[in-house]
């Protein structure tokens, strides 16, 4: 028996007070007048959900009980190996499984009398009279049939190849029964189980569960009624403080309802603490990584600014900077003078002046007297970084230098030792930048462009080039808007910097979703307007999932077919990932120098391509990309002072295509992307620590999540390894969760 849960003054709690067999009765009810104690002159204890009064006799015979969270462990075992399999696929393994495998709906059973013919339906139903009989066909086993009533009519169920059910299914038990009525009084079952349910007037609220093929969600609810015992032998792992702030109902209790509740606030609820643990628990792991990082090695303190950046800023940049940015900058120096290394997450949306942001960081570096590296994922994305970053630098005398894995060895040897010698102030490059050969004198602070696409060991190996015992700066960059929520989530651990603001003079673009031919004839008109007008244009071609070399192929194939058809009287230029470094930087070169009309290219243009002049953008089969995709093409557009046209084909009632038609702003996209798609899907864009719930559901639970985050931070900052005795079970939680090094220092 469960411990009898009183509430006193409108709070709730569990008391033990048992008659335990080592335990006299004088001491129990000496427990039982401490409680009255506590509520002398208010009122006695009150039962839970019935508020029923308490005397001392009831609350000293209520059993003492403790948790056994070994019993959770035990390994799940169901009827027949093909159900043991679609367990496992489900991630059944253990009894502790099952009791979190909740029902995501609970939906009105049917009563016998309600059915009609061919309705496949859930009834819950008393076994009135089974028996079974021989079947005169080969290979059959008896068949078994039984009588069964809810109160509203009888049924005369079938059950086939089971004749031990007539031993299991005696007269009197009641069943969960889900099959298809056939008429006249008949139902042929597709699953069963005994159930605690009974009915004996309106029909019987049924969860229904996640299945996988070999079990069924009938049969998932019997063996959460089975195992019904085991809910006590669940853990608290939440101080009784954090539960009675935020008013919080014990794990228990929340998973309880969330299989059994029939009320829907209160399995609401159970649900929003389930969410918050889990929430918790990710934001723990992630204030636990951010604490971890500033806990070890020191960054240098940059605080002067000897006149380089001023410099830069007041006479080299081209452009006043927008409000945005110099707020990123002010967050920047605030970070870097400092001995606890930055380590700043840049935001930004397409075209608001990322790398302006992320220079000068690099140059504060530099005019300190340190280095400064800049890494990005691809070739591409490094040369044209280092190509705006020596435009943006006007002329304005620093030694700067790009290291890939193109560059030939001489070079490259002349670059190592640079910078291991100090002479080299700034480099950008690869992966290339991250071998063990390269060494820096002195790494002050180093930018990772398109984070996500570096793994932690990668990111880490980065900061590993500071000197022993230190740590860079951090500036982290995505060209990616990312939901608020979405950035707690996956992105706890680092400080946010958000861009909004477009430059002065960027150009509208006009975005249209088209299907017909018409549409197609119109578009190919379009570019060769723009193109006798002295523009350019970039053609996407379509997206193949299989492989880059099959994506190369059809981009080859479209180019053909434009250069000898729609387009045959325009200079063509094709450009994917299958081409060596050398002729991608041809395509590029010529392209952006106005030696070529059209890009065909597959999406390795999606990022870091600078090209003012051109001004349409076509996107083949558009529905095979996500939104997050298309803006970031899109970008590549109305970078120049005219105004520009985005093509997009593919289905008109796609609401993706819809949405980027309707909307510009990226970080408003997000938000459309993530109510679309769901967390599940867009948590990928972080390679490392992703979070996938089980009851927390975003953006839904996004006030959820913000107050996790603010609490995890004061428990870490309090006790930073959890190991205070209020704090304990939440720290084996986290363990438990995300593996023993979940508390453990990250390395450097």
């Amino acid at each position: 028996m469960e411990p009898t849960v009183v509430q006193t003054s409108g709070r709730r709690f569990s008391v033990p007070l048992a008659r335990h067999r080592d335990r006299s009765s004088r001491q129990a009810m000496e427990s039982v007048r401490a409680v009255q104690t506590i509520e002398d002159g208010v009122r006695p204890p009150l039962a839970f959900a019935t508020g029923v009064p308490l005397d001392a006799r009831v609350l000293s015979r209520a059993p003492l009980r403790y948790p056994r969270p070994s019993r959770l462990a035990a390994r799940l075992r169901l009827d027949g190996p093909r159900a043991q399999r679609a367990a496992e696929a489900l991630g059944l393994e253990t009894i502790g499984d099952l009791l979190e495998h909740i029902p995501y709906d609970r939906r009105e059973g049917r009563r016998i009398a309600d059915l009609t013919e061919g309705e496949v339906a859930t009834i819950v139903a008393e076994v009135r009279e089974i028996k079974s009989r021989s079947v005169h066909r080969r290979r059959m086993r008896p068949l078994v049939t039984a009588t069964v009533a809810d109160g509203s009519g009888t049924l005369g169920v079938t059950f086939f190849n089971q004749p031990w059910l007539v031993d299991r299914y005696p007269a009197g038990t009641w069943l969960l029964l889900h099959g298809k009525y056939q008429g006249r009084g008949r139902f042929s079952v597709q699953a069963h189980a005994p159930t605690e349910l009974r009915v004996g007037g309106p029909a019987a609220d049924v969860a229904h569960y996640a299945t996988s093929e070999g079990l069924s969600s009938t049969q998932i609810l019997a063996q959460v009624q089975a195992h019904a015992d085991r809910f006590g032998d669940l853990v608290e792992p939440l101080p009784s403080a954090i539960r009675v702030r935020l008013d919080l109902v014990d794990r228990p209790t929340a998973l309880r309802t969330a299989h059994f509740g029939t009320d829907p606030d209160a399995r609401q609820t159970a649900l929003r603490r389930l969410a918050f643990e889990e929430l918790l628990l990710g934001q723990l792991l992630l204030a636990v990584r951010r604490r971890g990082r500033s806990g070890g090695a020191v960054a240098p303190r940059i605080g002067e600014r000897p006149g380089l950046t001023d410099r830069w800023l007041r006479e080299q940049l081209p452009f006043a900077l927008t409000a945005d940015q110099q707020r990123a900058l002010a967050e920047i120096d605030a970070d870097i003078g400092g001995a606890r290394p930055m380590q700043r997450l840049l935001m930004g949306e397409v075209g608001s002046g990322k790398t302006v942001v992320a220079l000068y960081a690099m140059l504060r570096a530099v005019e300190n007297g340190l280095q400064a590296a800049l890494m990005a994922p691809t070739e591409t994305l490094a040369e044209q970084h280092f190509a705006t970053i020596q435009s943006l630098l006007g002329s304005e005398s620093l030694r700067i230098a790009l290291l890939t894995g193109s560059t030939p060895g001489r070079r490259r040897r002349e670059i190592l030792a640079k910078l291991g010698s100090g002479e080299l102030s700034l480099v950008v490059g690869t992966h290339a930048l991250i071998e063990p050969a390269v060494e820096f004198d002195e790494l002050g602070v180093a930018v990772v462009d398109e984070q996500h696409r570096f793994g932690v060991e990668q990111r880490a190996a980065l900061d590993r080039k500071a000197a022993p015992g230190r740590a860079p700066h951090v500036l982290h960059m995505t060209a990616t808007p990312i939901p608020r929520t979405l950035a707690l989530s996956n992105y706890g651990d680092l400080d946010l910097t958000q861009l909004h603001e477009l430059p002065r003079g960027r150009q509208p673009i006009t975005t249209h979703v088209c299907a017909s031919e018409a549409e197609r004839q119109r578009a190919y008109e379009r570019i060769h307007e723009e193109v006798a007008a002295g523009r350019q244009a970039f053609v996407v071609c379509p997206l193949v999932q299989e492989s880059e070399s099959l994506e190369a192929k059809a981009a080859t194939a479209e180019f053909e077919r434009l250069r000898g058809g729609p387009l045959k009287d325009l200079r063509l230029v094709l450009m994917h990932g299958q081409l060596r470094p050398a002729e991608k930087q041809q395509a590029m070169t010529t392209f952006a120098a106005g030696g070529a009309d059209v890009l065909v290219a597959t999406t390795v243009i999606e990022v870091g391509i600078d090209v003012p002049n051109a001004t349409v953008m076509l996107v083949e089969d558009a529905d095979r990309y996500g939104i997050s995709q298309l803006h970031q093409l899109r970008g590549r557009i109305g970078r120049g002072a005219h105004a520009s046209l985005c093509l997009l084909f593919g289905r008109k009632d796609s609401e993706r295509l819809s949405a980027l038609a309707r909307e510009s702003d990226g970080f408003r996209l997000a938000e459309i992307d993530l109510q679309l798609r769901g967390e599940g899907e867009l948590a990928g864009t972080r390679q490392s620590g992703q979070q996938l719930y089980r009851f927390a559901e975003l953006p839904r639970d996004g006030e959820l999540l913000e107050r996790a985050q603010l609490l995890s931070r004061e428990l870490i900052d309090a006790d930073p390894e959890l190991r205070e005795p209020e704090h304990a079970l939440l720290g084996a939680a986290l363990r438990q969760r995300y593996g023993a090094e979940a508390l453990a220092p990250i390395r450097a």
